[in-house]
């Protein structure tokens, strides 16, 4: 990877911080890939695969209840690692409280091309390719 590509990858998790801890839609939606996928680890057909499946589903979180501050963000090669408290009644488990959450960014041309979530952050450091860390 060129250090342009790091450069361009580095402003990307600058701006997916900024537009996920402002719970702007449409930021959030112009870092997204037409075809960004979403889901679990390892699933050959996640959930969302598109931004117009993703952006309902963050629509939907913040309409519940649910607030996310970013904790981190971490960048190897052309992945982002992404740490986040999320509260309110979009938590899992419906309860109030704080809990955290990872997600895993794969940015290609610039753009997010896949979400991948998890809830434990050593599971989602290895997938980023940063191992136990």
């Amino acid at each position: 990877m060129t250090p342009g590509e790091q450069c361009v990858i580095r402003d990307v998790a600058a701006q997916v911080a900024a537009a996920l801890a402002a719970a702007d839609l449409t930021a959030i939606g112009a870092l997204l890939d037409p075809q960004v996928r979403w889901g679990p680890p390892g699933d050959p057909a996640p959930p969302c695969r598109s931004r117009d499946q993703v952006l309902p589903w963050y629509r939907q979180g913040r309409a519940s209840g649910a607030r996310a501050s970013v904790t981190e963000t971490v960048v190897v090669g052309d992945k982002i690692l992404v740490g986040m408290q999320v509260t309110g009644r979009g938590a899992a488990g419906g309860r109030d409280g704080a809990e955290d959450r990872w997600q895993v960014l794969t940015v290609r041309n610039g753009l997010v091309a896949e979400i991948v979530g998890f809830d434990d952050r050593a599971e989602a450091a290895r997938w980023a390719g940063l191992g136990g860390i």
